[in-house]
């Protein structure tokens, strides 16, 4: 059977896609658990940025004349979801290790991205369809720039986070944001 280059370039966008739509949830999260902290500004330019490069994606896909596959959209949603359930030491409160792990899984994500629009530069070389949609080499030079920067932010994100995970006594001086529902006793329970 003869492989079909269309259909191979919408799953493989549409895959993207997923895992963006999975990488915009987590960088938001990620900016509120970080509310008041250092941390809050790089990861608020990130979340803004990533949003923004879906947005580039979902230009190119329309320029490709290829099709949101909702499927693959919310299975990388349902991916970002599930990763909030991993065990990371701790069960009511927010671990040091959910900032490693997250930050790893983001760094990843936009490894990921970079690779993606190198693929699209290769094809903007022989598909006109892009450049029709002012989606041209220099732009994807631009996205690929961006990813590499991206990638810069987070692994300074990921190597602060890293050190105040690992260090012994650094995870007192860790600002760590509770998110706890308030305990209302009902009347007649003893106290």
């Amino acid at each position: 059977m003869t492989p079909d280059p269309e259909r191979l370039l919408s799953i493989y966008l549409n895959d993207h896609l997923g895992g963006s739509a999975a990488g915009v949830a987590l960088s938001r999260r990620m900016t509120r658990a970080h509310r008041g902290t250092p941390s809050e500004a790089p990861l608020a330019a990130l979340a803004k940025e990533i949003a923004e490069d879906r947005d580039t994606l979902r230009e190119v896909m329309t320029a490709l004349d290829v099709p949101v596959m909702t499927a693959r959209s919310l299975a990388g949603r349902l991916a970002e979801m599930a990763g909030r359930m991993k065990l990371n030491g701790r069960i009511v409160s927010r671990s040091p290790l959910s900032d490693v792990l997250e930050l790893e899984a983001l760094r990843l994500g936009v490894e990921g991205k970079l690779l993606m629009w190198r693929c699209l530069q290769n094809i903007a070389r022989t598909d006109g369809r892009l450049s029709d949609h002012r989606i041209d080499e220099a732009a994807l030079d631009r996205m690929l720039f961006r990813a590499a920067r991206q990638i810069g932010v987070l692994e300074r994100l990921r190597l602060a986070a890293a050190e105040r995970a690992f260090a012994p006594g650094a995870e007192e001086s860790v600002p760590v944001r509770h998110h706890r529902r308030p305990f209302h006793r009902k009347a007649g329970w003893a106290s």
